[in-house]
């Protein structure tokens, strides 16, 4: 683990991104459902397992430091061809990023889909999990377009 004790702590926010493709008939289902399949609310449980994701992070990955986690909001925004993006954005008053929750928040929200939709179709993709922005800390990042 780094040492972090003598970083200031200051307002540092992460957001990441995943994308979860849909095979035609699974997005047609979950549109005419409401997104819903025999396992529940799709969209509303697999917010709430990136959350729960997010805040164990440090059990996840052997080097990230537990944090109070001040925030974390998660979004499911349907696009074209049946594609899901998933943006989790995750804040923190500390010596460390939170990129990694952010990241991991992003993506077990993407396997919470995948899981309770593959009764539906296993040619469900998980794509294109990536940091889209950090701020806080030595320096910030943007990802350009």
């Amino acid at each position: 683990m780094v040492d972090v004790g003598a970083k200031d702590a200051t307002h540092r926010v992460a957001t990441a991104e995943a994308r979860v493709h849909l095979p035609a008939t699974v997005a047609a289902a979950l549109r005419k459902s409401g997104h819903r399949t025999k396992k529940g609310p799709v969209f509303d449980t697999a917010i709430v397992a990136g959350v729960m994701a997010t805040k164990r992070t440090h059990d996840l990955v052997p080097f990230c430091h537990p944090l109070p986690i001040d925030n974390c909001s998660i979004e499911i925004e349907s696009a074209r061809n049946g594609e899901l993006v998933i943006r989790c954005q995750v804040s923190v008053h500390h010596r460390t990023g939170v990129e990694m929750e952010a990241l991991t928040g992003a993506t077990v929200t993407a396997l919470t889909i995948y899981d309770m939709c593959k009764a539906l179709s296993h040619d469900i993709q998980i794509t294109s999990v990536r940091l889209i922005e950090k701020t806080g800390g030595k320096r910030d990042f943007k990802r350009k377009a």
